[in-house]
């Protein structure tokens, strides 16, 4: 699944190529799955509008269209491109808003997981889309120690919580808790202040390197012009089950915990 950087990557480029640019059509497929608004509500409402500006709220691309907001939600093998007219259009295509510059933004999704929304007209009941969680780009260290002061669960699962933080998933939070130097099955509730500022620190750092390089290539995933991201060159312990610990040589290891595959050193981390 995409998370906050390659969602961060995606958003930054189709915001690059589309702001400004006006909506004339849509056209949406008849698989019901990746509809959160009907499609029969978003064919007749999107047309028309400009799009002002495209951004990321969590794991959410956010169109501001005036007073209305669209909102993509990749699921787990989702893509935003953006095509000439005349390109090819891929299979597992569900959405496409034709524009005024001749291109299409398309949303392509083979396991259909993702989601497409439309919010508005905006006012007092129906507000602007800010997600479930905290910023891990923006929290401050207090903040983000006091998310987990009381939290009787693993600090890994802890960090998946969208609700607490909205954004980090498996790869960024097992690369940020091995830079940190903490086992991610350390209950949250027990670590140290100091061991929370650390993983500030190293969570922050990851995702910004990462969102630099473009977020990580391990699946699908390619950013709105088909290109594939160069973190997963970086990863020091995600998906290096045997390999050795670039720090100490140690085999990393993988367990399973919160449902996911988790990695990590055994003796880097404590």
């Amino acid at each position: 699944m995409p998370e906050l950087p390659e969602v961060e990557t995606i958003a930054n480029g189709v915001n690059e190529r589309l702001r400004g640019d006006h909506i004339q059509a849509t056209w949406f497929s008849g698989k019901r799955e990746p509809f959160k608004s009907s499609p029969q509500r978003m064919a007749k409402e999107l047309p028309g509008h400009r799009v002002d500006r495209v951004y990321r709220v969590g794991k959410h691309i956010v169109f501001d269209l005036g007073d209305f907001q669209w909102i993509v939600h990749l699921g787990m093998t989702g893509r935003l491109l953006v095509a000439d007219a005349e390109a090819p259009i891929p299979a597992h295509t569900h959405g496409i808003l034709h524009l005024a510059s001749g291109r299409e933004l398309r949303f392509v999704d083979p396991r259909r997981f993702g989601r497409m929304e439309l919010r508005g007209p905006l006012n007092h009941k129906t507000t602007r889309f800010a997600g479930t969680g905290q910023e891990p780009l923006t929290i401050s260290k207090d903040q983000f120690a006091a998310l987990f002061r009381h939290r009787r669960t693993s600090i890994k699962a802890a960090l998946l919580n969208q609700k607490l933080l909205h954004g980090v998933g498996n790869i960024y939070a097992d690369e940020s808790l091995f830079r940190a130097g903490i086992r991610p099955r350390r209950m949250a509730q027990h670590l140290k202040r100091v061991e929370l500022d650390r993983l500030h620190a190293a969570l922050q750092k990851v995702l910004k390197q990462a969102i630099s390089l473009g977020g990580s290539s391990v699946s699908d995933y390619v950013d709105a012009a088909g290109v594939a991201g160069f973190f997963q060159l970086q990863h020091r312990v995600y998906l290096r089950t045997g390999e050795p610990c670039l720090v100490c040589n140690t085999p990393i290891r993988r367990i399973v915990l919160a449902g996911r595959g988790t990695h990590y050193c055994p003796r880097c981390q404590r």
